[in-house]
């Protein structure tokens, strides 16, 4: 923002590179647990190993999560003054 940028365009870059790692690590541990199904499965209760109703509630789950966790400092960066961020650099 001290160089020109919108608010808007500082919290939709932090959200695009947060979106990019979401999306890595949801499909690195969607394939990893599909593969682990087998091993697990004398743990598991009333619930398949590869319940589809509960993979999606798992990964929605962790993408809001991991929305918020780009979307709370996103906002925080708009809202420091550009003075002060370019006097700490």
């Amino acid at each position: 923002m001290a160089l020109g940028a919108q608010r808007a365009s500082v919290v939709g870059l932090v959200l695009r590179q947060g979106l990019h790692l979401m999306i890595a690590g949801v499909g690195v541990g969607t394939v990893s647990a599909l593969a682990l199904t087998r091993l697990m499965s004398n743990l598991l209760y009333g619930v398949g190993a590869a319940d589809p109703a509960t993979f999606a509630a798992v990964v929605f789950t962790l993408l809001a999560v991991a929305f918020l966790s780009s979307y709370v400092p996103a906002r925080h960066a708009t809202r420091v003054s550009p003075i002060i961020a370019l006097r700490n650099q």
